[in-house]
């Protein structure tokens, strides 16, 4: 099933971009800000957004990997075995402006996942989510303070991100079951 393409790869870079620069606004600099990108398509997004924020500001910005595969809530009702993934956060972050990052946000629990696991690593300032995506549909009281692109979906719907960093095309793709 093709589905059809949300974002080409000029349209996330533009979304990055302003995402990075809101970031950066929103935080007066980034004195005390760091990234975490949640695995998998959070890590690409979060270096690409660390990169621009280094280039806007000349400032370097400390970025870390969080797998939150032990911290979901389906975690035992799912039949495949879950993949665990690097966590590598080499940084505190007591003190700090956390932004998780993610490529799309949909019900909320893989969020509320990663705040879960992000606080056995410390306790931040705050803490700031950053999405390509946000295709609605929330069970739970999150949402992100800096959006790429707001989609209207169906559930049932998908919404697939291919990034470079995995041998793809940059595009966002809706699926839509409908």
């Amino acid at each position: 099933m093709p589905g059809k393409e949300i974002l080409n790869s000029k349209e996330i870079e533009r979304a990055l971009t302003r995402i990075a620069h809101e970031i950066i606004e929103r935080n007066k600099g980034t004195e005390t800000l760091c990234l975490i990108g949640i695995q998998r398509g959070g890590v690409y997004l979060a270096g690409r957004l660390a990169s621009c924020i280094q280039s806007i500001e000349g400032a370097h910005i400390d970025t870390g990997i969080l797998d939150i595969t032990f911290y979901r809530d389906d975690l035992y009702s799912k039949k495949d075995q879950p993949v665990v993934r690097t966590t590598d956060i080499p940084f505190s972050v007591t003190g700090k402006t956390v932004v998780i990052v993610d490529d799309v946000l949909f019900t909320g629990r893989s969020i509320r996942a990663a705040m879960d696991a992000l606080i056995d690593f410390g306790r931040p300032a705050a803490i700031q989510l950053a999405v390509l995506i946000d295709r609605g549909h929330r069970e739970l009281p999150i949402r992100a303070d800096y959006v790429g692109k707001n989609i209207p979906t169906h559930f049932s719907d998908m919404v697939e991100v291919f990034l470079k960093e995995e041998g793809k095309e940059d595009k966002v793709v809706l699926i839509s079951e409908q």
